[in-house]
């Protein structure tokens, strides 16, 4: 059974959406209350919401960088909407704060779906993600993550490369691009000492080929960049040659914990030789099927697995040859 509501409003109560989700009876909220596109809060058959935004003609779909909220495009008698809709039911209460949000620019301060969509991810990043300064290990992390967002934007085109920076999303692996996913560490050692966090963090995806891109960073002096310099180096080239994906591109870098604002005078400058590996047998690892060999009483004891490697002395490799967006490598 399904009804729809009459009278619009510009906000929907959490307990008029619990009420028909209990009843398992699906409903819409018109949210706009005067002409324009259709906004609509919707429950649905299967006990969940979405939000359903019309699209002009020229308006494009919202591509959302947030692994739990899917935006797909649908026709509504025969109006072509954006449906923003969420993968985990646990956190219904919270995507309902979210939908509400969205809806609010798009009705109250006239954005597009698109715009209205990426301010909100934008704005609760900064204000629930990001904390006030980043320890030395992440600011070090983030450039080398930075000179592998530049090489692949280079070679592939800077909204691919963003896209393709997953990192931050807690996917396994730091880049996922369409035949090959890359996992990025930067160390200030001597030694080539990366911590690996987890056993899947050195797995690659079933059908996927992994590369392990180590970078050495050292104190650049007067010849150095800092990380400010570095992150608008990237985000000036994203906005001149793909505009519309800067606004992703501060989602990630919010979500890797950036703050524009925070103190940042180190200056570091890259060793010239970073080492790209396969990740397959040779490669130190502790891996998923050494615990699967474990007993499962011992298994099952094993909370978190953090370890470290070292690589200095690990030749580069020729065969597999890596792909071409990681042969060639600098600070933004």
């Amino acid at each position: 059974m399904s009804s729809e509501h009459d009278a619009a409003e510009a906000y929907t109560s959490w307990v008029d959406v619990e009420h028909y989700l209990h009843a398992g009876q699906s409903t819409s909220f018109p949210l706009r209350t005067a002409r324009g596109p259709r906004v609509d809060y919707v429950v649905t058959d299967d006990r969940s919401i979405a939000l359903h935004l019309e699209l002009g003609p020229r308006q494009r779909l919202p591509r959302s960088p947030l692994p739990l909220v899917r935006i797909d495009e649908i026709a509504q008698n025969g109006i072509r909407m954006a449906r923003l809709r969420l993968t985990q039911e646990r956190l219904l209460r919270d995507f309902h704060d979210l939908l509400n949000a969205v809806a609010d620019r798009v009705v109250a301060h006239d954005r597009t779906p698109d715009q209205a969509f990426n301010e909100t991810v934008r704005a609760w990043s900064a204000l629930l993600e990001r904390p006030r300064t980043l320890d030395a290990n992440r600011r070090i992390g983030l450039m080398g993550e930075l000179a592998v967002l530049n090489s692949l934007g280079s070679q592939h085109g800077w909204e691919t490369a963003v896209d393709a920076w997953t990192g931050s999303f807690a996917t396994e692996h730091d880049f996922g691009l369409l035949d090959h996913d890359i996992e990025v560490k930067t160390t200030s050692s001597a030694r080539r000492l990366h911590t690996i966090h987890g056993l899947g963090q050195l797995a690659p995806v079933e059908g996927r080929p992994l590369w392990l891109v180590s970078f050495q960073i050292v104190r650049g002096g007067a010849h150095g960049r800092t990380l400010s310099e570095c992150v608008a180096a990237v985000r000036n080239r994203v906005s001149q040659a793909a505009p519309a994906t800067v606004a992703r591109l501060d989602v990630r870098l919010a979500a890797r914990g950036w703050c524009s604002d925070a103190t940042d005078d180190e200056r570091w400058t890259m060793r010239p030789t970073p080492l790209v590996l396969p990740v397959d047998e040779d490669l130190p690892r502790l891996t998923p099927a050494l615990l699967a060999a474990l007993p499962q009483e011992a298994r099952e004891c094993v909370d978190d697995v953090t370890y470290r490697i070292d690589l200095t002395h690990k030749a580069p490799v020729t065969s597999p040859e890596p792909p071409a967006a990681l042969r060639a490598f600098r600070l933004p």
